[in-house]
């Protein structure tokens, strides 16, 4: 299942990225983490300090390795310079497995040992400097966007992305790739301004949406929350000790984590695991397409110097047929 935690700046979705991250692995499901957000701090909230979190490799700076394993010997592609990150795959393609071992997993994840289980950590990479009026943030989750185009994930495969915050996210139709997607908000106007905009924009493309509540503190906070999102709040989180200890890098064992916060992090995975049960592979092998062709006539074309189109293969589908296949070898 491909998960996506959005919210405003500050709202707590990478907090709650990383405790639901930790409750998969505590319930020994197989997951690989993505932190995608300009402001790299999933690595932390996971438990590793300043040097491990900086040591993590980009996954910006290894797009060439990513576009050449994912081309494979798909003909429709002719090079990697005319791959994009709405690049989608076909037949020859390499596709990228949750729980196997592959050249991109080797030089972009690494992993994290958690309290009770490991899991794969990538980073898209920070905002440099030197990128500072040259490039822009969103060619960096281009590795992101790409990767997830490549992936097939079964029902007790995790693939948890802690987005961009706001609603920079529909700069792509990296959106759409997901079985759900967790927004966190406060109870505050500015806390469910996000909500409306991903509402907004998710309707057409059927975006599974559930709204988590955030610091919520009593009954108005929640009556608040009802009033504004509806039957898209899922559950609510409120104080938590266990967090204030991880955030002065003094956590305690995860089953330490509160009882009601433990229930709400089941809940999310409840959501899931229905949302799962919901995947259209069509429909979201066509959305992909749809928005190659978009990012082709405006920008891709005439980047690359070639007709991206062409690299849309009419007759592939991605689906579960992939995901037991013996995954191609490097050349």
């Amino acid at each position: 299942m491909k998960i996506a935690f959005v919210g405003k700046g500050g709202s707590g979705k990478t907090t709650l990225s990383s405790l639901f991250i930790r409750h998969l692995a505590a319930n020994e499901a197989h997951v690989v983490a993505v932190d995608a957000d300009i402001n790299q701090h999933l690595g932390a909230a996971l438990g590793l300090d300043e040097d491990e979190s900086a040591a993590l490799p980009a996954m910006g700076a290894q797009l060439p390795l990513i576009k050449e394993y994912l081309r494979g010997s798909n003909p429709r592609i002719a090079s990697v310079e005319t791959m994009i990150k709405t690049t989608p795959p076909g037949e020859g393609s390499r596709l990228l497995r949750v729980r196997e071992d592959n050249p991109v997993f080797d030089a972009c994840a690494r992993t994290v040992r958690l309290d009770d289980g490991d899991i794969r950590l990538m980073a898209t990479g920070p905002f440099a400097e030197s990128d500072l009026g040259v490039a822009c943030y969103h060619s960096k989750v281009g590795a992101v966007e790409l990767c997830l185009n490549h992936l097939v994930d079964g029902p007790d495969e995790y693939v948890v992305v802690d987005m961009t915050a706001g609603s920079d996210s529909f700069a792509s139709g990296m959106f759409t790739r997901f079985d759900m997607t967790f927004l966190i908000a406060e109870p505050t106007r500015k806390g469910v301004s996000v909500y409306r905009q991903y509402k907004e924009y998710a309707r057409d493309f059927g975006v599974d949406l559930k709204v988590v509540g955030n610091k919520v503190q009593g009954e108005d906070d929640l009556d608040f929350l009802r009033s504004e999102v509806g039957d898209d709040l899922l559950v609510t989180v409120g104080h938590s000790d266990w967090v204030r200890a991880m955030e002065k890098g003094r956590p305690a064992r995860f089953e330490l984590l509160e009882a009601d916060n433990r229930m709400a992090l089941q809940a999310l995975q409840n959501a899931a695991e229905d949302s799962y049960e919901r995947r259209d592979w069509g429909r979201y092998t066509r959305q992909m397409v749809h928005f190659h062709l978009r990012n082709a006539e405006s920008w891709g074309n005439e980047k690359t110097g070639a007709d991206l189109a062409a690299q849309v293969d009419p007759g592939f589908v991605l689906d579960e047929r992939f995901i037991r296949a013996e995954a191609p070898q490097p050349a």
